[in-house]
């Protein structure tokens, strides 16, 4: 999961420069960084696609292989059905 820093009493003392109360200024830094903190753990990481993209790869390997196997067996049943034809006439 990313870690991400976020530094309440820089964002408090910049509000406060701004000219923002204080006591508001401090209930403002505290509110988004509970809000930031909340919403960074959903957040998605390199390693996390890294992970989905190989089991995409893997899940397409496997559906290739069946794909083969059945052109295979159709192909084989395709040259039994023509040389059947071509006995019979």
């Amino acid at each position: 999961m990313a870690t991400i820093t976020f530094d309440t009493l820089k964002f408090a003392n910049t509000l406060k420069e701004a000219g923002v109360p204080p006591a508001q200024a401090e209930a403002e830094a505290t509110a988004l960084s509970d809000v930031l903190e909340v919403n960074l753990k959903e957040l998605v990481t390199k390693d996390d696609l890294r992970h989905e993209v190989e089991l995409l790869r893997r899940d397409m390997y496997d559906m290739e292989q069946r794909l083969v196997i059945k052109l295979g067996g159709l192909m084989a049943f395709s040259i039994g059905i023509v040389a059947a034809l071509v006995k019979l006439l």
